[in-house]
Protein backbone atom coordinates (compact mmCIF):
# COMPACT_ATOMS: atom_id res chain seq x y z
CA UNK A 1 0.00 0.00 0.00
CA UNK A 2 2.73 2.43 0.93
CA UNK A 3 5.35 3.71 -1.49
CA UNK A 4 8.73 4.50 -0.01
CA UNK A 5 9.29 8.03 1.14
CA UNK A 6 11.98 9.70 -0.95
CA UNK A 7 14.67 11.34 1.14
CA UNK A 8 18.40 11.78 1.19
CA UNK A 9 18.49 10.17 4.63
CA UNK A 10 16.72 6.93 5.49
CA UNK A 11 16.04 7.97 9.09
CA UNK A 12 13.65 10.69 7.87
CA UNK A 13 11.33 7.98 6.56
CA UNK A 14 11.32 6.34 9.98
CA UNK A 15 10.53 9.65 11.69
CA UNK A 16 7.69 10.26 9.25
CA UNK A 17 6.21 6.83 9.96
CA UNK A 18 6.43 7.33 13.73
CA UNK A 19 4.76 10.74 13.44
CA UNK A 20 1.96 9.21 11.35
CA UNK A 21 1.28 6.48 13.93
CA UNK A 22 1.11 9.00 16.78
CA UNK A 23 -1.29 11.25 14.84
CA UNK A 24 -3.57 8.33 13.95
CA UNK A 25 -3.82 7.31 17.61
CA UNK A 26 -4.41 10.84 18.92
CA UNK A 27 -6.94 11.52 16.17
CA UNK A 28 -9.29 8.95 17.65
CA UNK A 29 -10.04 11.36 20.53
CA UNK A 30 -11.26 14.27 18.35
CA UNK A 31 -14.99 14.71 17.75
CA UNK A 32 -16.85 16.59 14.97
CA UNK A 33 -18.77 18.65 17.54
CA UNK A 34 -15.53 19.85 19.14
CA UNK A 35 -14.18 20.85 15.74
CA UNK A 36 -17.37 22.71 14.81
CA UNK A 37 -17.34 24.79 17.99
CA UNK A 38 -13.67 25.64 17.52
CA UNK A 39 -14.33 26.63 13.92
CA UNK A 40 -17.17 28.98 14.78
CA UNK A 41 -15.32 30.74 17.57
CA UNK A 42 -11.86 30.98 16.04
CA UNK A 43 -12.48 32.00 12.44
CA UNK A 44 -13.72 35.05 10.58
CA UNK A 45 -14.96 34.27 7.07
CA UNK A 46 -14.51 36.71 4.19
CA UNK A 47 -16.55 35.54 1.20
CA UNK A 48 -16.28 36.24 -2.51
CA UNK A 49 -13.29 38.55 -2.51
CA UNK A 50 -12.24 39.42 -6.07
CA UNK A 51 -8.63 38.46 -6.69
CA UNK A 52 -8.44 38.89 -10.48
CA UNK A 53 -10.52 39.67 -13.56
CA UNK A 54 -10.22 37.67 -16.77
CA UNK A 55 -12.43 37.63 -19.85
CA UNK A 56 -14.59 40.24 -18.06
CA UNK A 57 -15.17 37.62 -15.36
CA UNK A 58 -14.50 38.45 -11.72
CA UNK A 59 -12.56 35.64 -10.09
CA UNK A 60 -13.39 35.22 -6.42
CA UNK A 61 -12.10 33.49 -3.33
CA UNK A 62 -13.10 32.97 0.29
CA UNK A 63 -10.75 33.52 3.23
CA UNK A 64 -11.23 31.67 6.51
CA UNK A 65 -9.12 33.86 8.76
CA UNK A 66 -7.83 32.40 11.99
CA UNK A 67 -8.64 34.99 14.67
CA UNK A 68 -5.81 33.91 16.96
CA UNK A 69 -3.06 36.51 17.33
CA UNK A 70 -0.08 36.15 15.02
CA UNK A 71 0.39 34.68 11.54
CA UNK A 72 -0.89 31.23 10.65
CA UNK A 73 -0.04 28.50 8.15
CA UNK A 74 -2.34 28.81 5.17
CA UNK A 75 -3.81 26.33 2.72
CA UNK A 76 -4.99 27.42 -0.72
CA UNK A 77 -7.75 25.07 -1.89
CA UNK A 78 -8.44 24.51 -5.60
CA UNK A 79 -11.61 22.67 -6.63
CA UNK A 80 -11.80 19.86 -9.18
CA UNK A 81 -14.18 19.19 -12.05
CA UNK A 82 -12.01 18.41 -15.06
CA UNK A 83 -11.35 22.12 -15.69
CA UNK A 84 -14.89 22.33 -17.07
CA UNK A 85 -17.13 22.36 -13.98
CA UNK A 86 -17.03 22.49 -10.19
CA UNK A 87 -17.21 25.20 -7.55
CA UNK A 88 -15.31 26.46 -4.53
CA UNK A 89 -18.57 26.23 -2.57
CA UNK A 90 -18.33 22.44 -2.30
CA UNK A 91 -14.76 22.11 -1.03
CA UNK A 92 -15.23 22.09 2.74
CA UNK A 93 -14.48 18.34 3.04
CA UNK A 94 -11.04 19.07 1.60
CA UNK A 95 -10.14 21.78 4.08
CA UNK A 96 -12.06 21.09 7.30
CA UNK A 97 -9.09 19.20 8.71
CA UNK A 98 -6.86 22.20 8.10
CA UNK A 99 -9.29 24.29 10.14
CA UNK A 100 -8.89 21.80 12.99
CA UNK A 101 -5.11 22.13 12.68
CA UNK A 102 -5.22 25.92 13.02
CA UNK A 103 -4.63 26.86 9.39
CA UNK A 104 -6.17 29.82 7.67
CA UNK A 105 -7.87 28.81 4.42
CA UNK A 106 -8.04 30.49 1.03
CA UNK A 107 -10.65 28.72 -1.11
CA UNK A 108 -10.52 29.83 -4.74
CA UNK A 109 -12.41 29.63 -8.02
CA UNK A 110 -10.92 29.94 -11.51
CA UNK A 111 -12.06 30.27 -15.11
CA UNK A 112 -13.68 27.09 -16.39
CA UNK A 113 -13.58 26.01 -20.03
CA UNK A 114 -16.93 27.68 -20.80
CA UNK A 115 -15.33 31.03 -19.90
CA UNK A 116 -11.79 30.48 -21.12
CA UNK A 117 -9.89 27.49 -22.47
CA UNK A 118 -6.49 26.23 -21.36
CA UNK A 119 -4.25 27.63 -19.96
CA UNK A 120 -6.61 30.11 -18.19
CA UNK A 121 -7.18 27.95 -15.11
CA UNK A 122 -3.43 27.57 -14.58
CA UNK A 123 -2.91 31.31 -14.93
CA UNK A 124 -5.70 32.09 -12.47
CA UNK A 125 -4.33 29.83 -9.76
CA UNK A 126 -0.90 31.41 -10.07
CA UNK A 127 -2.56 34.81 -9.70
CA UNK A 128 -4.47 33.59 -6.64
CA UNK A 129 -1.20 32.58 -5.01
CA UNK A 130 0.16 36.05 -5.65
CA UNK A 131 -2.99 37.54 -4.14
CA UNK A 132 -2.33 35.49 -1.00
CA UNK A 133 1.22 36.85 -0.82
CA UNK A 134 0.11 40.45 -1.34
CA UNK A 135 -2.69 40.22 1.24
CA UNK A 136 -0.93 38.08 3.82
CA UNK A 137 -0.50 40.87 6.34
CA UNK A 138 -4.16 41.89 6.16
CA UNK A 139 -5.40 38.37 6.98
CA UNK A 140 -2.47 37.22 9.18
CA UNK A 141 -1.30 34.59 6.67
CA UNK A 142 2.15 33.08 7.08
CA UNK A 143 3.77 33.36 3.64
CA UNK A 144 6.49 30.94 4.73
CA UNK A 145 3.95 28.19 5.38
CA UNK A 146 1.63 28.05 2.37
CA UNK A 147 0.17 24.72 1.25
CA UNK A 148 -1.68 24.31 -2.05
CA UNK A 149 -4.11 21.44 -2.41
CA UNK A 150 -6.82 20.19 -4.74
CA UNK A 151 -8.63 17.13 -5.99
CA UNK A 152 -8.51 15.80 -9.59
CA UNK A 153 -8.08 18.80 -11.90
CA UNK A 154 -7.68 20.78 -8.68
CA UNK A 155 -4.76 18.50 -7.84
CA UNK A 156 -3.27 19.26 -11.23
CA UNK A 157 -3.67 23.00 -10.61
CA UNK A 158 -2.14 22.69 -7.14
CA UNK A 159 0.87 21.01 -8.74
CA UNK A 160 1.28 23.61 -11.49
CA UNK A 161 0.86 26.42 -8.95
CA UNK A 162 3.56 24.97 -6.74
CA UNK A 163 6.07 23.71 -9.30
CA UNK A 164 5.98 26.02 -12.32
CA UNK A 165 9.08 28.25 -12.50
CA UNK A 166 8.66 31.92 -13.42
CA UNK A 167 10.32 31.21 -16.75
CA UNK A 168 7.20 29.30 -17.82
CA UNK A 169 5.47 32.67 -18.31
CA UNK A 170 2.00 31.67 -17.16
CA UNK A 171 1.95 34.26 -14.38
CA UNK A 172 2.69 37.26 -16.60
CA UNK A 173 -0.84 38.67 -16.31
CA UNK A 174 -0.72 38.57 -12.49
CA UNK A 175 0.01 41.62 -10.34
CA UNK A 176 3.40 41.39 -8.66
CA UNK A 177 4.20 40.61 -5.04
CA UNK A 178 6.76 43.34 -4.39
CA UNK A 179 9.89 42.01 -2.75
CA UNK A 180 8.11 38.90 -1.46
CA UNK A 181 8.65 35.65 -3.34
CA UNK A 182 5.54 33.76 -4.44
CA UNK A 183 6.23 30.20 -3.39
CA UNK A 184 4.63 27.34 -1.52
CA UNK A 185 5.94 25.15 1.28
CA UNK A 186 4.12 21.94 0.34
CA UNK A 187 1.65 20.50 -2.17
CA UNK A 188 -1.09 18.01 -1.31
CA UNK A 189 -2.30 16.46 -4.54
CA UNK A 190 -5.50 14.39 -4.43
CA UNK A 191 -5.64 12.26 -7.61
CA UNK A 192 -4.42 15.09 -9.80
CA UNK A 193 -3.56 14.92 -13.48
CA UNK A 194 0.22 14.96 -13.74
CA UNK A 195 0.53 14.37 -17.50
CA UNK A 196 -2.03 16.45 -19.42
CA UNK A 197 -0.83 15.04 -22.74
CA UNK A 198 -1.87 11.56 -21.65
CA UNK A 199 -5.50 12.59 -21.06
CA UNK A 200 -5.67 14.90 -24.08
CA UNK A 201 -4.40 12.71 -26.89
CA UNK A 202 -2.74 9.68 -25.30
CA UNK A 203 -3.90 6.21 -24.37
CA UNK A 204 -6.00 7.63 -21.53
CA UNK A 205 -7.76 10.37 -23.50
CA UNK A 206 -10.66 11.94 -21.60
CA UNK A 207 -13.52 14.10 -22.88
CA UNK A 208 -13.04 16.69 -20.13
CA UNK A 209 -9.47 17.30 -21.30
CA UNK A 210 -10.59 17.65 -24.90
CA UNK A 211 -13.20 20.19 -23.83
CA UNK A 212 -10.61 22.21 -21.88
CA UNK A 213 -8.58 22.47 -25.08
CA UNK A 214 -11.54 23.38 -27.27
CA UNK A 215 -11.83 19.85 -28.70
CA UNK A 216 -8.61 20.37 -30.64
CA UNK A 217 -5.42 18.34 -30.70
CA UNK A 218 -3.36 20.26 -33.20
CA UNK A 219 0.36 20.82 -32.72
CA UNK A 220 -0.41 23.98 -30.74
CA UNK A 221 -2.63 22.12 -28.26
CA UNK A 222 -0.11 19.30 -27.97
CA UNK A 223 2.70 21.72 -27.17
CA UNK A 224 0.49 23.56 -24.67
CA UNK A 225 -0.51 20.30 -22.98
CA UNK A 226 3.12 19.43 -22.46
CA UNK A 227 3.81 22.84 -20.94
CA UNK A 228 0.88 22.38 -18.54
CA UNK A 229 1.99 18.93 -17.33
CA UNK A 230 3.50 18.83 -13.82
CA UNK A 231 5.58 15.79 -14.77
CA UNK A 232 7.59 18.08 -17.04
CA UNK A 233 8.48 20.35 -14.10
CA UNK A 234 10.00 17.63 -11.95
CA UNK A 235 13.30 18.71 -10.39
CA UNK A 236 15.08 18.19 -7.10
CA UNK A 237 14.07 21.55 -5.59
CA UNK A 238 10.28 21.37 -5.98
CA UNK A 239 8.27 21.83 -2.76
CA UNK A 240 7.51 18.61 -0.86
CA UNK A 241 4.68 16.82 -2.65
CA UNK A 242 2.17 14.40 -1.13
CA UNK A 243 0.10 12.49 -3.69
CA UNK A 244 -3.05 10.61 -2.66
CA UNK A 245 -4.51 8.29 -5.29
CA UNK A 246 -6.81 5.26 -5.38
CA UNK A 247 -5.43 2.30 -7.32
CA UNK A 248 -8.87 1.64 -8.85
CA UNK A 249 -9.27 5.17 -10.20
CA UNK A 250 -10.55 4.98 -13.78
CA UNK A 251 -11.16 8.72 -14.16
CA UNK A 252 -7.63 9.92 -13.51
CA UNK A 253 -5.53 6.79 -14.08
CA UNK A 254 -3.48 5.60 -11.11
CA UNK A 255 -0.51 5.40 -13.48
CA UNK A 256 -0.47 9.21 -13.46
CA UNK A 257 0.46 9.04 -9.76
CA UNK A 258 3.01 6.24 -10.00
CA UNK A 259 4.87 7.74 -12.98
CA UNK A 260 5.02 11.11 -11.25
CA UNK A 261 6.24 9.53 -8.01
CA UNK A 262 8.95 7.61 -9.88
CA UNK A 263 10.07 10.75 -11.71
CA UNK A 264 10.32 12.67 -8.42
CA UNK A 265 12.24 9.82 -6.80
CA UNK A 266 14.68 9.75 -9.70
CA UNK A 267 15.81 13.31 -8.99
CA UNK A 268 15.54 12.78 -5.20
CA UNK A 269 12.75 15.33 -4.84
CA UNK A 270 10.87 15.27 -1.53
CA UNK A 271 7.63 13.38 -2.06
CA UNK A 272 5.34 10.67 -0.76
CA UNK A 273 2.73 8.58 -2.56
CA UNK A 274 -0.19 7.28 -0.53
CA UNK A 275 -1.90 4.54 -2.49
CA UNK A 276 -5.48 3.98 -1.31
CA UNK A 277 -6.17 0.34 -1.98
CA UNK A 278 -9.39 -0.42 -3.82
CA UNK A 279 -10.46 3.23 -4.05
CA UNK A 280 -11.96 4.72 -7.21
CA UNK A 281 -12.01 8.43 -8.07
CA UNK A 282 -13.18 10.32 -4.94
CA UNK A 283 -14.61 7.10 -3.48
CA UNK A 284 -13.00 6.82 -0.06
CA UNK A 285 -14.42 5.10 2.99
CA UNK A 286 -14.54 6.91 6.34
CA UNK A 287 -11.61 4.81 7.54
CA UNK A 288 -9.62 5.69 4.44
CA UNK A 289 -10.36 9.38 4.91
CA UNK A 290 -9.11 9.21 8.49
CA UNK A 291 -5.93 7.57 7.28
CA UNK A 292 -5.54 10.16 4.53
CA UNK A 293 -5.97 13.06 6.95
CA UNK A 294 -3.48 11.51 9.36
CA UNK A 295 -0.99 11.12 6.53
CA UNK A 296 -1.45 14.75 5.45
CA UNK A 297 -0.86 15.97 8.99
CA UNK A 298 2.20 13.76 9.42
CA UNK A 299 3.59 14.93 6.08
CA UNK A 300 3.11 18.62 6.89
CA UNK A 301 4.53 18.11 10.38
CA UNK A 302 7.55 16.34 8.93
CA UNK A 303 8.28 19.34 6.71
CA UNK A 304 7.71 21.95 9.41
CA UNK A 305 4.45 23.42 8.09
CA UNK A 306 2.65 22.19 11.19
CA UNK A 307 4.45 22.68 14.50
CA UNK A 308 5.19 19.25 15.93
CA UNK A 309 4.47 20.63 19.42
CA UNK A 310 0.91 21.67 18.54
Amino acid sequence: MWKNFCSTKNHLSVLFTITLIVIVVLGQFATPSMAKVAHQSRYKIHRNLVYQTGNNYQLKLDVYENRKKGVHPTVMVIHGGGWIEGSKDKQKPFFSSYINWGFSVVNIEYRLAKTALAPAAVEDCLCALRWVIRNAKKYNLDINKIVVTGFSSGGHLALTTGTMPAISGFEQQCPGTGNKKAQVSAIVNWAGITDVSDVLYGNNQRNFALEWFGNKTSSREITLAQSLSPINYVRYDVPPILTIHGDKDNWVPYSQATRFHEALNKVRAPNYLLTVNGAAHSKFTNAQRRQINATIKAFLTHYGVIDARS
